[in-house]
């Protein structure tokens, strides 16, 4: 039993040298004064000034995160009401259906989905740039956000809302008093995983950007196709600490949640007895 610990530790340890190696690699010549990242010459943060003097990167990374803060809160908002919808469906082939039709989005390829959308928006009219930025967002994200939101639906005993029923509780006050206590786990996870992928996504988004309109994912990539430049390394050094940031805080509320004592009974009896 201790040799299978062990050989899956060192198997995990050398996923992570793989997957991390060239992160690091690519942030320990950020430093590199000598501007190239062959040899090392000398420590500098000049690359990173120049990041944040350029003011025309400092409005794409504005934009960057007002697309994926916005899309992330209406996708999740969509999520809550789609599984809301899946979850009362009796029909367990109809339900397996949706579930189906949910998942495309996931399982599709990045080109195939930017080239529909693309298509999509030159037909209906809609002129690319920030409308339909947000609009692709929203869409690749919903099925994201459903995933994370589904499974503490199905956990949840449909005993609480017929308890909450028979307290008199309307149908509003079962949604925001019984429910949303319940899966709002869920939520904030299917936020998050949204921001994530909305962050990193670039094959969409490079097919329904406009002229004068860009993220930071088109961004490096137009910055890269021009030759290496270290400014790149500093730029992608930031929104990778930015991430890691995300993913501590994330981490930080679940495990400060999970301390929390749960009261369920409360919430069914304030939506029913008025105080």
């Amino acid at each position: 039993m201790k040799n299978k610990n062990g050989i899956a530790n060192i198997y995990l340890v050398l996923v992570f040298l793989v997957l991390y190696a060239p992160i690091f690699y690519l942030m320990y010549y950020s430093f590199n004064s000598g501007g190239t990242m062959h040899e090392f010459e000398g420590f500098t943060l000049d690359y990173y000034r120049e990041v944040l003097a350029d003011t025309r990167l400092m409005i794409i990374v504005i934009n960057t995160l007002v697309i994926a803060l916005l899309s992330s809160a209406i996708a999740t908002v969509i999520a809550v009401i789609g599984a809301l919808a899946i979850q009362h469906v009796r029909s367990r082939r109809a339900k397996n259906t949706l579930l189906s039709l949910n998942n495309v989005l996931i399982v599709s390829p990045d080109v195939i989905i930017g080239a529909s959308f693309l298509i999509l928006f030159t037909i209906v009219g809609i002129k690319l740039g920030f409308t339909s930025v947000l609009l692709s967002h929203v869409a690749f994200s919903i099925p994201i956000a459903v995933i994370m939101i589904l499974p503490h639906l199905q956990e949840m005993s449909p005993t609480l809302t017929d308890a909450a029923r028979d307290l008199g509780a309307t149908r509003r006050d079962v949604l925001t008093k019984v429910i949303l206590p319940i899966i709002k786990p869920g939520i904030f996870s299917g936020f998050f995983m949204a921001l994530t992928y909305s962050l990193d996504d670039f094959a969409v988004t490079f097919f329904v950007t406009g002229n004068g309109y860009s993220t930071l994912s088109v961004e490096i990539y137009s910055r890269a196709r021009q030759g290496v430049s270290l400014s790149i390394n500093a730029l992608s050094t930031l929104i990778f600490l930015f991430t890691i940031l995300l993913v501590i805080g994330y981490y930080y509320l679940n495990q400060r949640k999970s301390r929390q004592p749960v009261h369920i009974a409360e919430p069914v009896a304030e939506a029913g007895v008025p105080r």
